[in-house]
């Protein structure tokens, strides 16, 4: 039985070539660079197969030995407010797997929600990394750009500033949630803010703000709080101070913290009041009641933010690239919405 048509096993004893990544995928070698170096120019499903073998084959390509003379790292930060915020996990898997499989190293870093301290992770990032990825940045639009003068950078949700940006478009589905809430017959409605340096809960705010008056609702709008179950229960008891029959969240994190702090003081949910999150985290689904919640492909944005960022290392790959991605969200409805409570 012919078996020319097939790939020959790659030999484990010499590291993997651009040829075998291609025999492995069923693709040309131009395919699998373009894959690897700027995926928008391949079809996705063929890039995914492209990824897979060279994940499989541990490959790495070959343009990594530029660092040997050109002083490059090789290596590319990802800057996180919160590591133990499982809404990064998937921007890292994304950004990680990309990254391995253009030739680069991902270095994590936990800014723990502080701009001081995300300022000194990029100075320290200038010479440890060619480049640098920050997801929920806590800079202003001036600092971003002045670092975007000095080295590669792309961010997240941070369209005001001049570097590149992903933006994961929660206003949209902030609406879509504003909607839901009020097909269920809710008039007041509590917005439960975030940090207060942060762009994207001042995008989602003034989308509520908008569309709340559109709607002829009653609106409140507390804190800021920090985006963690830890800061649950000074929430919940504001937004009951404010008599509104539903609330949307900042993130998925605080409202399981209140809804944690509703169960203590006897407050059903949705019977008493209706809940919407933000993030679809690991565990929305498995709190009580499962948490209604804003969606978004996180995992698909950490490599676009790579992508983005590759473009920056290297010009050839520069035209075409976009400097702001919307990644599209929608509204996950559960358990924790329900009709208005009846008087």
């Amino acid at each position: 039985m012919s078996t020319h048509n097939k790939a020959e096993p790659t030999d484990r004893a010499r590291p993997a070539t651009i040829r075998d990544v291609a025999a492995a995928a069923g693709v040309a070698t131009s395919t699998v660079s373009r894959a690897l170096s700027n995926p928008g120019r391949v079809n996705h499903l063929t890039r995914a197969r492209v990824v897979e073998a060279a994940e499989a084959l541990d490959y790495v390509p070959s343009s990594q030995a530029r660092g040997l003379s050109s002083g490059r790292t090789h290596a590319v930060a990802l800057l996180v407010p919160d590591i133990t915020n499982p809404f990064y996990f998937d921007i890292i898997r994304g950004t990680q797997h990309q990254l391995k499989a253009a030739g680069y190293t991902q270095l994590l870093v936990d800014t723990e929600e502080s701009a001081e301290m995300e300022l000194d992770a990029l100075r320290s990032m200038q010479r440890a990394a060619d480049g640098v990825i920050l997801a929920a940045s806590r800079l202003t639009d001036e600092q971003l750009n002045a670092a975007a003068a000095i080295q590669p950078l792309v961010t997240f949700n941070r369209a005001s500033a001049e570097a590149p940006t992903v933006v994961i478009d929660t206003p949209s589905a902030t609406i879509q949630a504003m909607e839901h809430l009020a097909s269920l017959g809710h008039r007041t409605v509590c917005y439960v803010s975030g940090p207060q340096n942060s762009w994207s809960d001042s995008m989602r705010w003034k989308a509520f703000q908008e569309d709340s008056q559109q709607r002829g609702l009653q609106t409140h709008r507390i804190g800021p709080y920090a985006p963690k179950t830890t800061s649950g229960a000074a929430a919940a008891d504001a937004a009951l101070r404010t008599g509104s029959t539903a609330c949307i969240v900042f993130n998925d994190l605080l409202a399981i913290g209140m809804l944690q702090r509703f169960a203590a003081r006897g407050v059903q949910v949705p019977k008493d009041i209706s809940i919407v999150g933000c993030d679809d985290i690991f565990g929305a689904d498995f709190c009580h009641p499962p948490l209604t919640t804003i969606a978004s492909p996180t995992e698909q944005a950490g490599r676009v933010a790579v992508t983005m960022l590759l473009s920056q290392l290297n010009p050839a790959l520069a035209a075409g690239t976009r400097r702001v991605a919307v990644m599209p969200t929608h509204l996950r409805v559960r358990e924790s919405t329900g009709s208005v409570p009846q008087v």
